[in-house]
Order: structure tokens, then C-alpha cells, then sequence
């Protein structure tokens, strides 16, 4: 009896030599709850450099990201079928000056052609405010034939600069087709994006920020 006790003895060592998880942490085999589970104490922020006792990962705000709507979608598709002006300013064909030519509006012209802004991450105008200034320079724009412009694209100073010159070209490339909805002659609405490269505000808040997420227009009158 006392000889087969041994004998399960010495088989249990052995056993434990080679199945995983018979052994504590400490030694050569990996003890089975030594898992990614037990390092959250030493997980880095996202938004930061310091240590974080979980790895708790916060989901966007409100701010970061907002739902599209059917409306948004429709316009989306429409801006797809307004092809660019044939024409490029500072072209000779195009009998127009480049871009350095377009001067901001001053005067009355100041009180139409105002600075739209947009939400974080998004190209599409959310306020009253910004509708009534796209169809008060629809208006002159064509009580005016003449008159050329450009617009521009701006975002805050968040995220990749290649992102940024898209999303900046998007919200010109929108504010575009609305004007051509409301019947102004796309050859004489030209775009422009600058990203991030062209902020207002300088500062790193949200209130800097709301700021520069902006279009603003450039006219120049052809004689």
C-alpha cells in the first residue's frame, strides 16, 4: 500500500511537469489567469501619459461625432452629380486671375458673403443662421453675373493634416452645391480647402476651435 501511494506520488509530480497551469506564475509554465485580464493596472490612456487602474476605453461624445440624417445623405449624393468648373482661375483660359486676385468682402458686401461654421467633424450647416447667409449670396451672386468667388474650407487644429485638407474640401465643395441649387452658375463657384494650416483662433479650446471650423468666401468681379 504504502509502495502505491509513492507510486501516485511520483506521477503527479511528473503530470505537473508538463500540463499548463500546474504551476504558480513564478515558475517557467504560465499559470492559466496570467492573462492580458491581469496587466490593466499598467494600461496607458488614449488621451494621456498617465497610468489608468483599468482599461476602460470611453466611448465618443457628442462633440466627436454627429448621426447623419436622411436629409445629409441626400445632399451627399447631390454634390456627386455637380462637376467641378471646366475652367481653373489663373488660367489663361479662364480669363480669371488666380486665387491671390479674390479679396475678402468689405462694405455691404461684408454683411452678405459672412463666415459659415460647422460641427467637429462634420461638413454639413446645421444652423438657420448659415442657411439665410447661403441664400443671401445666392441672391447676388446672381443680380451680379460678373462676380466670381472662391470658397474655402477650414477645420480646427484635431487630427491628421491629410484628414482635415478632405474635410476642409468637403465643406466647400457643400456650401458650392447649394449655391448651384439655388441657381448660380457653378463655372463662377470655385473651391478651395486649407485644413487646418489657416486657423482664426490660435488657442487649443473648444470655443478656439468652433471657430476655425469655418468656410469663408473670396470674390473678385470680372470687367
Amino acid at each position: 500500500m504504502k509502495h502505491k501511494n509513492l507510486l501516485i506520488t511520483l506521477l503527479c509530480t511528473l503530470a505537473c511537469g508538463v500540463v499548463p497551469g500546474c504551476r504558480s506564475g513564478n515558475g517557467s509554465v504560465w499559470d492559466d489567469n496570467t492573462t492580458a485580464g491581469n496587466y490593466k493596472g499598467s494600461a496607458r490612456s488614449l488621451w494621456s501619459n498617465e497610468e489608468t487602474a483599468s482599461v476602460d476605453f470611453f466611448g465618443p461624445s457628442d462633440e466627436d461625432f454627429i448621426g447623419l440624417k436622411d436629409e445629409d445623405l441626400k445632399v451627399q449624393f447631390t454634390d456627386g452629380a455637380i462637376p467641378q468648373p471646366k475652367k481653373t482661375p489663373g488660367e489663361v483660359a479662364s480669363g480669371l486671375p488666380g486665387i491671390e486676385a479674390f479679396h475678402s468682402p468689405t462694405g455691404s458686401e461684408s454683411s452678405i458673403f459672412k463666415k459659415v461654421y460647422f460641427n467637429t467633424d462634420d461638413h454639413i450647416l446645421r444652423g438657420k443662421e448659415y442657411m439665410d447667409t447661403i441664400e443671401r449670396v445666392s441672391q447676388y451672386l446672381k443680380s451680379h453675373p460678373n462676380v466670381y468667388i472662391f470658397v474655402s474650407g477650414h477645420c480646427d487644429e484635431r487630427g491628421p493634416e491629410a484628414y482635415n485638407l478632405s474635410l476642409g474640401s468637403r465643406r466647400a465643395n457643400y456650401i458650392r452645391s447649394l449655391l448651384v441649387q439655388k441657381g448660380v452658375d457653378p463655372e463662377r463657384v470655385h473651391t478651395i480647402s486649407y485644413g487646418k494650416e489657416r486657423p482664426v483662433d490660435l488657442g487649443h479650446s473648444q470655443e478656439s476651435w468652433s471657430k476655425n471650423r469655418r468656410s469663408e468666401f473670396r470674390i473678385y468681379q470680372k470687367s
